[in-house]
């Protein structure tokens, strides 16, 4: 596990701020802005110096938001304004529209060669987000949206699942889809008016939820495919955190997210939960870690839920 001594701040000479959105296999993106002006997707492989700008010709703003194996995800912003998932394989002339003809869309998640995100097609989506499967070319977009959902948005892929949530009765649903839109399952738990799942790995899902059993309160949540096999994660939170969130999962089966509380007034701390064993964590089989970091911004991931493209802010 890493330590303050292990920090590496990655922001590359020229750009006078940046942010990581994704990391995998040793290799982190994210974006940054640039002195001159402009916002640009980069990529890393563990340090400033090896930063690659991803921004491709043709768009004014770019962001790159997941990565796997030597594949990248993101979104482009063209000279009209609207929004383009991209797929890159490390550098910026690699860069892949994935937008289907007559689409705008943006990509969140990259695994095993599956790309997923969400798009609005105008008359052929309703005017409505549709969570969108794509495997590496926008001829291969697949509409994830499920019979009696308004709109939907995908966030996470991994292992043949994709993960995200649909808005149905006015509220909105986490999701859990294996590649089609009929094989979606609804997560939402009993008790909870709404959730979403923003991660996937191994067979397990997180995101979060609120509703009466949390009076109103977002929790954190785990699940193994089904809405009865949730476990609300915040009942592992110290005294004083009431409200959390999970962001990720990895293999291991390790989740991140962050929390919030009386004790931390309006600022909000990183957490890590851990699985004491390998196997699919019960309720009495985790461990919790505060990273001790504060004051993650909301804003950011209030677009990304609602489904809007973070690089045209």
């Amino acid at each position: 596990m890493g330590t303050a001594a292990s920090v590496v701040d990655l922001n590359p000479s020229g750009f006078f701020d940046s942010s990581g959105h994704g990391v995998s296999g040793g290799q982190q993106v994210g974006t940054g802005d640039l002195t001159s002006g402009g916002q640009h997707a980069l990529l890393w492989m563990g340090t400033a110096a090896t930063a690659v700008d991803l921004h491709p010709s043709g768009f004014i703003l770019s962001e790159a938001r997941g990565t796997s194996g030597d594949q990248q995800v993101g979104v482009g912003i063209d000279g009209f304004g609207e929004p383009h998932a991209l797929l890159w394989t490390g550098t910026a002339a690699s860069a892949v529209d994935l937008t289907p003809l007559g689409f705008v869309s943006s990509a969140a998640g990259v695994s095993g060669g599956q790309q997923v995100g969400t798009g609005s097609g105008g008359i052929f989506t309703g005017f409505q987000d549709h969570a969108l499967l794509w495997t590496g070319t926008a001829a291969s977009a697949v509409d994830l949206n499920p019979v009696g959902f308004t709109e939907s948005h995908g966030q996470g892929v991994s292992g043949g699942q994709q993960v995200g949530a649909g808005t149905i009765g006015g509220n909105q649903h986490a999701l859990l889809w294996t590649g089609t839109a009929a094989s979606a399952v609804d997560l939402n738990p009993v008790g909870f008016s709404d959730s979403v799942a923003y991660g996937v790995s191994g067979g397990q899902q997180v995101g979060y939820g609120f509703g009466a059993l949390t009076g109103g309160s977002d929790h954190a949540l785990l699940w193994t495919g089904t809405a009865a096999s949730v476990v609300d994660l915040n009942a592992f939170l110290p005294a004083g955190f009431t409200t959390s969130e999970a962001l990720g999962i990895d293999a291991s089966g390790d989740i991140v997210g962050f929390a919030s509380g009386p004790v931390t007034g309006v600022s909000q701390h990183a957490f890590l939960w851990e699985p004491v064993a390998a196997a699919v964590p019960e309720p009495n089989s985790l461990v919790l870690i505060s990273t001790g970091l504060a004051g993650l911004g909301i804003s950011w991931r209030r677009r990304v839920r609602q489904g809007l493209p973070t690089a045209a802010d």
